[in-house]
């Protein structure tokens, strides 16, 4: 079969470039290796708005939008340390369902979505595929972490994969359900995360939905601790309100910043395939909805996947980047540590903000006023933290200079490899 657009994946960001380019007018074929109704993340995320807003795709309703306008809690270990966020913005999203709204816009605008399809082998010109051979114009990667590897990307070290885990579960004892919440000082309704409960980088979140609670957690087994799925076995062996499954899943999910080649003439790569994630708490969804659309029109409008690179890189890499970063750091951290930068102002509300909506934060005199009142009480987390914040801003800078010729790559890829450790 023939196609202008060949797309591997038909989870988030593959089924949202396959509807955005079908509707410029694009002949579009996405191959998807599991059955349709599997494909993509199959739990609740939270996604902010903005993201939507930014990837010009009508926001979540009815059962698809599962929580907005709730406070979020993040606290440090278990407490009682916190920073309580609202209005924040972020939108917690089942995410089965808007992977089927994409799948079903991609396919009213006339794409093809074959599933049950894996790709056999890819020589540039055609891929072959258990459904036969495909030729297209352009080939883009969104099948993930460890998916078709059109570009041969390289591998993701272990230190920088996250375990991520997602279940929505019933409740046996909802009076128990709300003493725990209540015992917390959190609303029903609001979400309760516990931060750096297994090394720095790891939460667990709670969230009491009616008669369901959502639980999410996130670690790196790469550095010797328990799993996202196994948090979530040792949170509910001890909370015994909390019962059955209704559903979820589990993923690994890269932390690195984005890979340095993401396109060239012919193919290209989208989502967690790119490593376009916000590694500073793991979610890829909303970068890779936003860098769907930036691939759709950079193909409709200048027919180019490496003008999609040049532009995603100079308007989202540096940002993603830089929070990598801070990633880093971050894993380093003990819950003891958290506490402290909350209490001394090194990580306070408009910084948790930022990270939750995925954004830098604003500098003003504000932000300079807490982090020097926290560097006076907590010299030494301030010495630790100082060149983690002067690499974000050079890693903001060095993004802000990605080449639009690509023969100039390499030379890019080298400095961008010495400041980051590469």
């Amino acid at each position: 079969m023939q196609a202008d657009l060949a797309v591997v994946g038909a989870g988030t960001a593959g089924a949202a470039l396959s509807a955005f380019a079908a509707e410029a007018g694009l002949k579009v074929v996405c191959l998807e290796r599991r059955p349709r109704l599997e494909a993509g993340a199959r739990w609740v995320n939270g996604v902010p708005s903005i993201c939507f807003e930014r990837a010009r795709l009508a926001r979540p309703e009815g059962d698809e939008l599962r929580g907005d306008g709730h406070a979020f809690h993040l606290v440090a270990g278990r407490g009682p340390r916190r920073i309580v966020l609202r209005g924040h913005g972020v939108l917690e999203v089942d995410m089965r369902l808007l992977v089927r709204r994409l799948q079903d816009l991609a396919e009213r605008a006339g794409a093809r979505i074959l599933d049950g399809t894996r790709v056999l082998g890819f020589d540039r010109e055609r891929l072959a595929t258990t459904a036969g051979e495909v030729r297209a114009r352009w080939f883009v990667d969104a099948s993930g972490l460890a998916g078709a590897r059109l570009l041969d990307q390289p591998r993701v070290d272990k230190h920088d994969i996250c375990s991520a885990a997602q279940e929505v579960r019933r409740v046996n004892d909802l009076g128990a359900a709300r003493g725990f919440f209540e015992r917390h000082e959190v609303v029903p309704g609001d979400l309760l995360c516990f931060t750096g409960i297994a090394g720095g980088y790891s939460i667990i979140n709670v969230r009491l939905e009616g008669d369901t609670v959502s639980l999410l957690t996130g670690s790196i087994p790469g550095d010797g601790y328990p799993s996202g799925n196994e948090l979530i076995r040792q949170f509910t062996s001890e909370q015994t309100w909390i019962g059955e499954a209704v559903f979820g899943g589990s993923r690994a999910i890269p932390l690195r910043r984005p890979l340095d080649r993401i396109a060239d003439e012919r193919v290209a790569l989208l989502g967690d395939a790119a490593c376009q994630v916000f590694s500073a708490h793991g979610s890829g969804i909303g970068a890779g909805l936003v860098a769907a659309r930036m691939l759709a029109d950079a193909l409709s409008r200048r027919g180019s996947l490496l003008a999609y690179a040049w532009e995603w890189q100079r308007k989202c890499g540096g940002t993603l980047a830089a929070y990598d970063v801070f990633r880093r750091f971050s894993q380093a951290l003990s819950s003891d540590d958290i506490d402290r930068m909350m209490a001394s102002g090194l990580l306070d509300e408009r910084g948790a903000r930022a990270g939750l909506r995925q954004e830098l934060p604003t500098p003003d005199r504000t932000l300079v006023k807490s982090l020097l009142r926290g560097v006076r009480s907590e010299r030494n987390l301030a010495r630790r933290l100082a060149p983690v914040l002067a690499k974000t801003a050079a890693a903001l800078a060095v993004y802000a200079r990605y080449p639009e010729d690509p023969a100039r790559l390499p030379a890019w890829s080298r400095r961008a490899g010495w400041l980051f450790g590469d």
